[in-house]
């Protein structure tokens, strides 16, 4: 995947690096060649997720509610950042924001094949609006 400051990221060889970080049971790394930084579809490891959230207070919440709570989001995405560092990738290579996705990655989802590879075309067919949230520009207009 080439980025547009053009340098060339390999998306496999980041998930395969960031799936050791404790809080990530699965990841899709994506990149945007208008942009020249990629984001990341992780699928939380929901025991470290659960712990994080007894951590920050929030232990009753569901997995959709701690998937979608903006503090959880922030610190698994430091996590996973600081994670990226200790395994001497790029600082390109790391993504700079995330979603985290309640729904599982199973075969039978159709996420990934029974050999649990990514089918990155259906994952990001059915994430399109969260990746296009990721790079969406925020603007302010003042009056």
């Amino acid at each position: 995947m080439k980025l547009q400051s053009g340098e060339y990221i390999s998306l496999g060889k980041i998930e395969a690096e960031l799936k050791n970080c404790h809080f990530v049971d699965n990841i899709c790394v994506y990149g945007d060649s208008y942009h020249s930084y990629s984001v990341g579809l992780v699928v939380p490891n929901r025991e470290a997720l659960r712990a994080l959230a007894e951590r920050l207070s929030k232990p009753d919440q569901t997995i959709q509610e701690l998937c979608s709570n903006e503090e959880i989001n922030q610190s698994v995405l430091t996590a996973i950042q600081l994670f990226g560092v200790k395994s001497n990738l790029h600082k390109n290579e790391i993504p700079s924001k995330i979603k985290l996705c309640c729904e599982e990655w199973l075969p039978e989802s159709g996420f990934v094949t029974a050999a649990l590879k990514l089918r990155r075309k259906k994952i990001q067919d059915f994430y399109q609006i969260d990746l296009n949230k990721m790079y969406a520009i925020e603007t302010t207009y003042s009056t």
